[in-house]
């Protein structure tokens, strides 16, 4: 399958005529004064939303599933023990009430299985069945697929540094959230690190 225009990560990009800035998506919203701050945020939400969309349309299309129900799955694919339902919300960052939600429908499927947390009574574990496990592994194949098909056009090199900037990225973002926001000097040093 040919990677759509807009979906390839190739850099740079050559400027867009003014007709097709409806095309642009969230980057439309930046302007050539803006700080180089703000047009990296909005390249890293475009870039992210149209991945997402694109995953979103293949999992229900392919499997009749929806993103939320493919994360919950990959969660305690990662959890053979299972997790608790508040474990559960925590890593998928939802309320309680949608990871209940979920449980209840992939209970009923058979592809997982609810039962008391014997370390505490109060608590409900979570866990795959088999045939919830061999469901997911066969979907995760898919979807490791796709992302590699649009991610075909970037050489490796390329997505190796590409990961590690967002991985200092993601440490700075951390420190800053912590209300441990590192100096410009800290940050220096730190963007230094390999």
């Amino acid at each position: 399958m040919k990677i759509p225009r807009n979906l390839q990560l190739v850099a740079p990009a050559p400027a867009l005529p003014a007709q097709a800035d409806a095309h642009t998506g969230l980057e439309a919203r930046s302007l050539p004064a803006d700080h180089l701050d703000v047009k990296v945020w909005l390249r890293l939400l475009a870039c992210s939303t149209q991945i997402e969309q694109e995953i979103r349309q293949r999992l229900r299309q392919r499997f009749g599933t929806t993103l939320p129900r493919f994360d919950y799955l990959a969660q305690l694919e990662r959890h053979a023990e299972g997790l608790r339902m508040s474990e559960l919300s925590r890593c998928l960052m939802v309320t309680g009430g949608n990871v209940t939600g979920l449980t209840d429908a992939l209970v009923a499927e058979g592809w997982v299985d609810r039962s008391a947390d014997p370390q505490d009574g109060r608590s409900w574990r979570v866990r795959l069945t088999p045939k919830g496990r061999r469901e997911f592994k066969a979907m995760a194949a898919e979807h490791e697929g796709w992302l590699r098909e649009l991610f075909a056009g970037v050489a490796t090199a390329d997505k190796q540094r590409l990961f590690e900037q967002l991985g200092l990225l993601r440490r700075q973002l951390a420190q800053a959230s912590a209300g441990d926001e590192p100096s410009p000097s800290t940050a220096r040093k730190t963007r230094s690190r390999p």
